[in-house]
């Protein structure tokens, strides 16, 4: 009777001591539905599950995100909001001010985060001086993208002015090459005029223009400067680019069609994925200029109830942000740590390259969000300013119609 007895207290105690700890679940919403995306999602989910928790899938695909903040809309409205959500820039402050994300600070605190990431991003990360958001990984902008033959038939070497690549790109032409692979899209004339903007500027001017929106510096002759370059820059684009995917413009320089690219670094990724290799087949080299414009992919936490959800969401921050998946998932694709003391051994030379620009930009105070991939603006703003260069670029609208037309624009989205 008494081993009964004990039997039974012991089990009772069994009992209550599991049902202190709660698993971990999390229900992530996310829009990483391409090959090497989804492959590093499922190198976080793998570590999720290693460490006791339940993960709930939610891929959304399509609209670079924009059909993913729709289902994120809908279920927040309903008051069902899901563990994590992938969102970036502006828009996790526009959330925070909804009144429905979580605070995270724990993590961050216990895990050193403002020790080991830049500051320009943490601040991304932060609202009003809580941490609510994980930052997975930094993209760069401002890249240029080059066949490594095509050049060296050529004898061009790859640009450090914008004089030096117009002059490559006539050269190219002569030579019955297309200069330029691009594709007709907003976003993508949007990714072209930033970079060209920054070299033209500089940092001090590309922050007063797309961060302060600055209405002198968006009239200014400097402004109309890189306006004029984007009228050259059309020049050289082929006639059939108008709705061409920016992977089909990667492909173009891939197979020697056309020579350069200007994109972000997951255009690295198609490079590799077709089993090419930096410095010898391909190229890459920043855009003109000094500085560094990012796009930093994060997960914003949303505040939910439950010791599980909570748990959950506390082990996938303090993973998202770890050694492990910060270098796997960033191998995947073709981005780099947002921290910045994971070992680089594994990673290209572009990234090497990438790494230590972002490191010198943080220093000197040109570490820049990238406007046209929604770190430096809310969407009115950025989608006036994107408005006016896809009108000019597929115009022939003046440099001075130009920058009347944005400040005009700028000043009606406010």
């Amino acid at each position: 009777m008494k081993m009964n007895v004990m039997g039974a207290v012991s089990g009772l105690a069994l009992l209550v001591s599991t049902a202190a700890v709660a698993e971990p679940t999390a229900e992530v919403l996310h829009y990483w539905t391409s090959g090497g995306e989804a492959k590093s999602v499922a190198v976080l989910q793998e570590e999720f599950a290693a460490n006791g928790g339940t993960w709930t899938d939610m891929p959304v695909a399509g609209g670079g995100g924009d059909a993913a903040g729709t289902a994120l809309r809908a279920r927040v409205l309903s008051g069902n909001a899901p563990t994590a959500a992938q969102i970036k820039g502006p828009a996790i402050q526009e959330w925070y001010e909804e009144g429905v994300l979580a605070d995270i600070s724990a993590v961050a605190e216990a895990n050193n985060w403002a020790e080991v990431l830049p500051a320009s991003i943490a601040g991304h990360m932060k609202c009003e001086g809580t941490w609510c958001a994980a930052p997975v990984n930094v993209h760069r902008v401002d890249w240029i993208w080059a066949n490594a033959e095509v050049l060296a038939a050529n004898g061009i070497d790859m640009p450090t002015t914008w004089d030096e690549f117009n002059a490559a790109a006539a050269k190219l032409q002569d030579a019955g090459i297309i200069p330029l692979a691009h594709g007709g899209q907003a976003w993508q004339d949007a990714t072209v005029f930033e970079a060209v903007a920054l070299g033209i500027l500089g940092a001090e001017g590309y922050h007063k223009a797309f961060v302060d929106l600055d209405t002198d510096t968006l009239t200014s002759d400097s402004m109309k400067a890189v306006f004029d370059q984007m009228r050259t820059m059309r020049g050289y684009v082929d006639s059939n680019f108008s709705g061409r995917d920016w992977n089909l413009a990667t492909a173009m320089v891939m197979n020697g069609e056309a020579a350069f690219q200007i994109m972000g670094d997951w255009a690295k990724g198609e490079f590799m994925a077709a089993g090419q290799v930096p410095g010898e087949d391909f190229l890459c080299i920043s855009t003109p200029g000094e500085g560094f414009l990012y796009n930093v992919d994060s997960f914003a936490m949303f505040d939910v109830g439950g010791d599980d959800k909570k748990e959950g969401q506390a082990l996938l921050a303090e993973l998202v942000v770890g050694k492990n998946f910060q270098e796997v998932f960033n191998l995947n694709k073709g981005s780099i740590p947002a921290r910045t003391d994971v070992a680089l051994d594994a990673f290209d030379s572009c990234a090497h390259l990438s790494a230590a620009d972002m490191a010198a930009s943080n220093e000197g105070g040109s570490l820049l969000p990238s406007y046209a991939h929604g770190m430096a603006l809310r969407g009115a703003q950025s989608g006036a300013i994107t408005d006016v260069v896809t009108a000019h670029f597929n115009s022939d609208m003046s440099s001075d119609e130009a920058v009347e037309m944005l400040a005009n624009a700028i000043a009606n989205s406010l």
